[in-house]
């Protein structure tokens, strides 16, 4: 299964006969998830117990192409399995999955670590240390050393019924989507001060009729709400008037939009 038209998908809460609602593709949601990540799980192949994977809690930082960095110890046994054998793969999952931990983003990236060469050893130290400060306690060790992955091909599922595989070329081009810093925010302020704004929103541009509604979700395109309707639970997708690039581009639109809401219900 390959990944989503770009900017096009089906909203979970329109009815089949609604127009597609714009969301942003497989490539831009896995650049995401990955800059928000802070740790994943990686994979190598056991040089102790060859052909069985052997999995190891690993912090990661992204280069501006999106390369996985790793400050990682010639004593780990990661590394020895990576100097024995560079394929390897990183699992990372939402940072924020809640409590249902299958129905949260994940993505798996398949790839080659490598030693940092010489020449970019600089720039790796620089973004590792912005994520990771604590790590200026031993970056200088002498066993530590900077490897990165070449990914290859990249699995991802963005819940129940999303999944497919995305061609590395496509996860390179992409990159995060610019509200990723701010979703948190963004979101945490619709649900405690606007919850009957979004009641309006879901009635006004998704037709539905509930008595609760929560974003769950914000990009560029949109934003996912999760509804308690007479009919039971729903969720649904609605875009965004016009693509934003910024949290006061983001917040500029919310506002229009729910005033073109209330002006359908006058």
């Amino acid at each position: 299964m390959s990944s989503l038209p770009t900017g096009k998908h089906a909203g979970s809460g329109a009815a089949s006969n609604e127009p597609a609602v714009a969301e942003t593709t497989y490539a831009e949601r896995v650049r995401t998830l990955l800059y928000l990540g802070r740790i994943g799980s990686l994979s190598t192949h056991s040089t102790k117990l060859p052909g069985f994977p052997f999995g190891s809690v690993m912090p990661y930082g992204l280069d501006e192409n999106g390369h996985p960095v790793f400050l990682i110890s010639t004593m780990a046994m990661h590394t020895q399995n990576l100097l024995a054998d560079p394929r390897s793969s990183l699992l990372v999952t939402q940072p924020d999955a809640g409590g249902d931990p299958l129905g949260a983003a994940r993505v798996t990236l398949l790839g080659n670590v490598l030693s940092v060469p010489e020449r970019d050893i600089a720039e790796a130290r620089r973004l590792y240390l912005a994520r990771y400060p604590n790590s200026k306690n031993w970056v200088d060790f002498k066993d530590f050393s900077f490897y990165h992955m070449d990914v290859v091909d990249v699995y991802y599922v963005g819940g129940f019924g999303v999944m497919g595989w995305l061609p590395a070329p496509e996860y390179y081009q992409a990159g995060p989507d610019p509200l990723a810093d701010f979703g948190t925010e963004i979101i945490q302020h619709m649900n405690s001060d606007h919850p009957d704004a979004l009641i309006l929103l879901a009635r006004a541009f998704a037709g539905i009729e509930s008595h609760e509604a929560a974003m769950t979700s914000v990009d560029r395109l949109g934003f996912h709400l999760r509804l308690k309707s007479p009919d039971g639970p729903r969720g649904a997708r609605i875009a965004f008037s016009k693509d934003v690039g910024s949290q006061a581009e983001a917040r500029s639109v919310l506002i229009e939009m729910v005033a073109q809401a209330r002006q359908r219900q006058s």
